[in-house]
């Protein structure tokens, strides 16, 4: 199932936004360098915001619950007491638009 999540502007370069759709829980949008990535919005391990609490500096999200950091192009999480990652979608863009494949 393809998903529209939002228009390309409606994040800025360099920031990030969460998005919904109806029955799954949050998404996550950044933009970096051009580039649109889309991730779970929520923290693998305090179940924080990543996009309402999260600061986002080139490709590393951090948690600003406990300083955990994950790499929004891969989930990986990268800097403890993050161990587990998070989920990230392949992205489109598409009429000005993000869109993922939740299949």
């Amino acid at each position: 199932m393809k998903v529209r999540l939002c228009g390309t502007d409606e994040v800025g370069e360099g920031e990030m936004i969460q998005a919904t759709v109806s029955g799954k829980p949050p998404f996550a949008v950044y933009q970096v360098e051009g580039e649109f990535f889309v991730s779970d919005d929520t923290c693998t391990h305090g179940k924080a915001s990543l996009a309402d609490e999260g600061d986002l500096e080139g490709h590393c999200i951090t948690c600003t619950w406990h300083d955990g950091k994950f790499d929004i192009r891969t989930g990986e999480a990268t800097a403890a007491p993050c161990t587990a990652p998070i989920k990230v979608y392949p992205v489109k863009i598409e009429e000005n638009a993000v869109w993922i494949d939740l299949e």
